[in-house]
């Protein structure tokens, strides 16, 4: 009788933990069938929205916010946001562009150029909080928004760059078959995000650090060195997509990335990262990116204003954190 009843324990313990995991996935789930469907809706409402061409366009622009909210992800989950990466992808391309076209420095030295300004101006953000312990990188990362974005305007005289060459522009305009080259480094560094944060230490310590600052540091993670490394990649990222974004238009220009910070962060909110820190998985970035794209590009195929296009996008971000928020409640009380 009592192995009996020692069986019936165990298999009410799998059956807890089964649906303890369905129950930790369904955000996750909830978040994917939204983007099904939406795609239902738009290609309902719009018959050119299903074909390649326009699929093969929204994979495309998807991916410069793809590669930003890698950054943004990172900076969210140590409870934390970049409101710079907008200016920060727009200072590292006009630098790069002033470069090739003054100084006709080699593209591919321009290209690591462009990636080191923007890894440096991240770095500067980390050390506004570790260094000048400033409260909060809200603060921090909107005064490095303002001075990058001034820099841009003073680093050409306001004036564009353009007609820069193919090494340069590849990532942004160059093609496999129908799928962008953009779109497939947006996979590739999806997949080693995901192994960073899961399977290697420090990205062990960036989950911990977002959970708990404090117990992290007890427990002898160097908090300062993570913070640092975090906002550093946060800007190579910008950097990055900056570079993705000159190869689409083939130029740089002062004014790039504006509000590029609003679309990351919903992005990274939709995919379930939680404000509060130490949550959220990299893998659901990526359908909270294409979820933003699709809705743009059906709001642009129903020939919305690009007003209320933004107001969605808005009422997305209010949406999701409200989520978030009772999220948290719900934890807390178990």
């Amino acid at each position: 009788m009592a192995q009996e009843k020692t069986e019936q324990e165990v298999q009410l313990e799998k059956n807890a933990a089964f649906f303890a995991s369905v129950k930790k996935h369904m955000y996750s789930l909830g978040v994917l069938v939204s983007l099904v469907l939406l795609c239902i809706v738009m290609s309902i409402l719009s018959p050119r929205f299903l074909s390649v061409s326009n699929l093969m366009n929204v994979a495309g622009q998807a991916a410069i916010n793809s590669i930003i909210s890698i950054g943004m992800f990172l900076a969210i989950l140590t409870s934390g946001i970049d409101l710079s990466v907008g200016s920060v992808l727009a200072l590292s391309t006009m630098v790069m562009g002033m470069f090739v076209k003054t100084f006709h420095m080699n593209p591919y030295v321009a290209l690591l150029t462009c990636l080191a300004v923007g890894t440096l101006l991240g770095l500067f953000n980390g050390l506004l909080l570790t260094k000048m312990h400033l409260p909060h990188p809200f603060i921090s990362t909107m005064g490095t928004k303002q001075m990058a974005r001034a820099l841009c305007l003073v680093v050409t005289g306001t004036l564009p760059v353009y007609q820069f060459e193919k090494p340069i522009v590849f990532l942004g305009n160059a093609n496999i078959g129908p799928m962008p080259v953009s779109f497939v480094l947006v996979a590739v560094l999806y997949v080693l995000m995901f192994i960073f944060l899961n399977r290697t230490r420090t990205g062990r310590y960036i989950y911990a650090v977002g959970g708990n600052k404090e117990a992290s540091r007890l427990s002898g993670i160097n908090v300062d060195n993570i913070l640092n490394l975090v906002y550093a990649m946060s800007g190579f990222f910008a950097a990055l997509a900056g570079i993705v974004l000159v190869g689409r238009v083939d130029t740089a220009f002062p004014l790039a990335g504006v509000d590029y910070e609003t679309d990351a962060i919903a992005a990274v909110i939709i995919g379930g990262a939680s404000f509060f820190g130490g949550v959220g998985k990299i893998g659901n970035t990526i359908v909270g990116v294409l979820l933003i794209a699709v809705l743009r590009n059906g709001l642009n195929l129903l020939g919305v204003p690009s007003a209320w296009q933004t107001f969605s996008v808005g009422a997305v971000i209010i949406i999701a954190v409200y989520v978030d928020v009772i999220r948290q409640r719900v934890m807390k009380q178990k």
